[in-house]
C-alpha cells in the first residue's frame, strides 16, 4: 500500500491541489474558474483526475451547493499551508512601499470607510504612491469566508459574534484561524430633518418608539442593536423601511418625517450637518466596537503586515481628529442599527 500511495504522489500534477484548494474556497466551479481563468469542463477535469488518484469524491453536490467529504475537509488546510508557503518562498521576500505596486483589498461599510479612506488615501500618497486599495461593500456579520477565500485581505467592522466564536475556540484548545485588532468604538446617535417635530425638544423614549424609524440593514432584516436593547425594555419601534448604506439612511431621512440611527461622527464627514438634527438616544446601547479582521491561513508577509498597520495608523489618526470625544465617537459597521 505504502508503494502505491508512493507512486501515485511522484505521479500527481501539482496544478490539481491548486485547482483543489481555490474549488474547497468558492464552493463553486464557475468563481473558481473566474480566479483560475480556466473554464468549468477544465476544473471538472481537475477535479476528476484528483480524485481519479486519492480515491475520494471530495466534492460532492448537494443542491446547488458543493459540500467537501471529511478526506476532503482534513487535506484543505495542508494544502492551502503547502501552497502558500511555496509561493512566498518564490515570492521577493522583501516589501517596500515606495516602490511596490501591489493591489489590496479591503471589505467595510460606508461609514467605516468615510472614516478611514482619507488616512489612508494621504498615507499611499506620500509613503506607498504605487500600491491601490480597493473597497467592497462589507454585507455580512461574519466576513470569515471572504477572507478565506482571499476575496478580501482584510475585514473591518463590527464582529461580535465572530470575536465570541474565537474566543470559545481559543479556551477550548482548538485552532485559531483568524486574528483581530481593535481600532475604535462607534457611538449611535438618533438622526432626523432639521425641522422634525422631535427636533425641537430631548427624544423621549415614548417619542422614539412611536415614531417611523428607517434601519440600515445590510441583510435587509428590519431587527439591529437598537431593538435588542428596546426588546430588553419591554418595547418596540415601527421600522418602515430598509436600506444598506448610512449614506442612503441620511438623504432619506433629510427629506422625509423617519428617524434613522447612524454613527455620530458620519454625519459630520459626509456634510450632511446642515440638513439633519442629532439627538442623544433615549436608551442605553452599548459602544459599538470596531475591529479589523485577517485569516490566519495566509502566511505573514511584510506586505500583509504592512497594509494593517496602516489601516491601524489611519483609525488612530481619524480618532485623534475627534477631539476629546475619541473613546465614543467614531465610525463603525454594523449589519443591523
Amino acid at each position: 500500500m505504502h508503494t502505491v500511495k508512493a507512486l501515485n504522489f511522484r505521479n500527481l500534477d501539482l496544478n490539481l491541489l491548486r485547482v483543489f484548494d481555490v474549488v474547497m474556497a468558492e464552493r463553486s466551479l464557475t468563481r473558481a474558474g473566474r480566479r483560475l481563468a480556466l473554464t468549468q469542463p477544465a476544473i471538472s477535469n481537475a477535479l476528476r483526475r484528483l480524485r481519479d488518484t486519492l480515491h475520494d469524491e471530495l466534492l460532492t453536490r448537494q443542491g446547488l451547493v458543493l459540500v467537501p467529504t471529511p478526506r476532503a475537509e482534513a487535506l484543505w488546510p495542508v494544502i492551502r499551508t503547502a501552497l502558500q508557503q511555496l509561493e512566498q518562498s518564490l515570492a521577493p521576500s522583501g516589501f517596500e512601499p515606495s516602490t511596490d505596486q501591489s493591489t489590496f483589498i479591503l471589505t467595510m461599510a460606508d461609514a467605516t470607510a468615510s472614516e478611514l479612506m482619507p488616512g489612508l488615501s494621504s498615507w499611499l500618497e506620500t509613503q506607498a504612491p504605487g500600491v491601490s486599495l480597493r473597497v467592497v461593500p462589507l454585507t455580512t456579520r461574519d466576513p470569515r469566508r471572504l477572507l478565506r477565500a482571499e476575496t478580501a485581505d482584510l475585514a473591518v467592522g463590527h464582529f461580535p459574534a465572530v470575536l465570541a466564536d474565537l474566543t470559545a475556540r481559543a479556551q477550548s484548545g482548538e485552532g485559531v484561524d483568524f486574528q483581530h485588532q481593535r481600532l475604535f468604538d462607534g457611538e449611535y446617535v438618533c438622526v432626523m430633518h432639521r425641522d422634525h417635530p422631535l427636533a425641537r425638544a430631548p427624544l423621549t423614549l415614548d417619542a422614539f418608539c412611536e415614531a417611523r424609524h428607517l434601519l440600515v440593514s445590510f441583510s435587509g432584516r428590519p431587527f439591529g442593536f437598537v431593538d435588542e436593547a428596546l426588546a430588553s425594555l419591554g418595547r418596540q419601534r415601527r421600522v418602515v423601511m430598509t436600506v444598506n448604506q448610512f449614506a442612503t439612511a441620511g438623504r432619506v431621512v433629510a427629506q422625509s418625517n423617519m428617524l434613522t440611527v447612524l454613527p455620530r461622527h458620519f454625519v459630520r464627514v459626509a456634510g450632511m450637518g446642515e440638513a439633519l438634527a442629532l439627538r442623544e438616544l433615549p436608551l442605553h446601547v452599548p459602544l459599538v466596537h470596531v475591529d479589523m479582521l485577517w485569516s490566519s491561513h495566509r502566511p505573514p508577509t511584510g506586505a500583509l503586515n504592512w497594509l494593517r498597520d496602516a489601516v491601524a495608523r489611519a483609525a488612530q489618526e481619524a480618532q485623534d481628529r475627534h477631539g476629546p470625544r475619541v473613546q465614543t465617537d467614531g465610525a463603525t459597521q454594523h449589519p443591523a442599527t
